[in-house]
């Protein structure tokens, strides 16, 4: 069952499946989640629906590969497992005081529950769906988010925000922020090609023959986990210096021995870039 949009731990929530989209709906007052086929805008009815949960259902999460719901149920103090193929609960997992948000890992591994009555974090391992650590936060958490790459969940608490290290499950930063906060997104990088580390150097040529000086830019980068990678023999690249901007076409470059590339091209005498 392929992943598709996710919840970001409110009472709404949704996966895209093999027969379509579905959106999970945490019934505070009637302590059930209703299924809504988004194709049609239809409630699904019928047996087993909607689906009961536990007590006061407030908040739902939808694991990255769509096939569970996590419902946290602010009056039973617990979370409802929901399978998607099926529809039905398939694990209950007992958690903090009244639990009024939920998260999922983007690698699916972990839900964060965020506890408003007992100022905590329960983290939950969505293999065997046990809390396998509990982490204090700030008074009345009720949002909870976790960053793209996974390392870090913020939670908004009555005035401040916990930054929570998910490798240790420790609080790392404390970030004030307005009264009561009540919920937290992460916004992820632009498109481009995130780097861990750049550099780069300008040489410039004055030759004695008119209009033949020249500068040289070097430059070498680092990319991170998350870049989508480039290939400067095939994709263009584009140059930035201050308000300038020029763009290299695909195909300018030329690969070295050493693995290499260098661009030569014209714009106002002649520009080398070597990356």
């Amino acid at each position: 069952m392929g992943a598709g949009f996710y919840g970001d731990g409110a009472g709404l929530a949704g996966h895209a499946g093999g027969g379509g989209a579905l959106a999970y709906v945490a019934d505070f007052g009637s302590n059930t989640v209703s299924v809504i086929d988004t194709a049609t805008n239809t409630v699904l009815t019928g047996p087993g629906f909607p689906i009961p949960a536990g007590t006061s259902p407030v908040a739902v999460a939808v694991t990255p590969d769509g096939k569970h719901a996590y419902v946290a149920n602010a009056g039973s103090n617990n979370v409802s497992v929901i399978a998607t193929a099926s529809n039905t609960v398939v694990a209950t997992v007992p958690v903090g005081f009244l639990p009024d948000a939920v998260a999922v890992a983007p690698d699916g591994k972990h839900a964060y529950v965020a506890n408003r009555g007992s100022n905590n974090v329960s983290v939950i391992a969505t293999a065997s769906n046990t809390v396998v650590a509990t982490v204090t936060v700030g008074f009345e958490p009720v949002g909870v988010a976790v960053t793209p790459d996974g390392k870090h969940v913020y939670v908004a608490n009555g005035r401040t925000v916990s930054v929570i290290a998910t490798a240790t499950n420790t609080v790392v930063a404390t970030v004030t922020v307005e009264t009561q906060p009540f919920g937290v997104g992460i916004v992820p990088p632009p498109p481009g090609v995130p780097s861990l580390a750049f550099n780069a150097k300008l040489e410039i040529d004055l030759d004695k023959k008119q209009n033949e000086d020249r500068f040289e830019l070097k430059s070498s980068f680092t990319l991170s986990r998350t870049a989508p990678g480039i290939n400067p023999l095939t994709n263009p690249v584009t140059l930035q210096a201050g308000t300038f901007t020029t763009t290299i076409p695909p195909g300018s470059f030329k690969k070295h021995r050493d693995g290499d590339e260098d661009e030569h091209e014209l714009e106002d005498g002649l520009f080398t870039f070597k990356g």
